[in-house]
């Protein structure tokens, strides 16, 4: 049995492999696009939030909203994002991704997690039925602590 103490070892240094391989080939990604990674954080908040407007991107990416409109009229210009009315205020604008933009995001998330396959392969069946089992058992337990508390 592991303790606390070699359970959050491990925990941490498999967290800072996978995340230095995922954001490797994300930049790796981003870099071939020819777009900013601020640009690409844009486009990946759109796709996980689906409309927002310029303030709403300041304040997640804590710029300016100069700065934040400065970069969405360059994917604008790009066709990834499209600039709509607000149905609830007429004189604010929502963004959503495009069709290209949507596409281009999906490429990216492929891209970034695409090594996944090549470590499974040189996993054995037993190794892959253990880390399964783990990870489905990670994922619980951060799912329980996202959770709000009930009081």
């Amino acid at each position: 049995m592991t303790d606390k103490v070699q359970l959050t070892q491990i925990i941490r240094q498999s967290m800072d492999l996978l995340m230095h391989r995922a954001f490797r080939e994300q930049g790796h990604f981003v870099k071939s696009t020819g777009l900013s990674m601020a640009q690409y954080g844009i486009l990946m908040q759109m796709h996980y939030q689906r409309h927002c407007g310029i303030s709403d991107i300041s304040t997640r990416m804590e710029i300016t909203t100069a700065a934040a409109s400065q970069l969405v009229d360059k994917l604008v210009q790009g066709e990834l994002i499209e600039r709509t009315e607000d149905p609830h205020d007429r004189r604010a604008k929502q963004l959503k991704l495009t069709l290209k933009g949507q596409e281009l995001i999906d490429t990216g998330i492929q891209a970034r997690s695409r090594w996944v396959d090549e470590l499974i392969k040189v996993m054995t069946p037993e190794e892959s039925k253990t880390v399964a089992a783990g990870f489905s058992m990670l994922t619980e337990a951060a799912k329980r602590i996202e959770m709000p508390v009930k009081g």
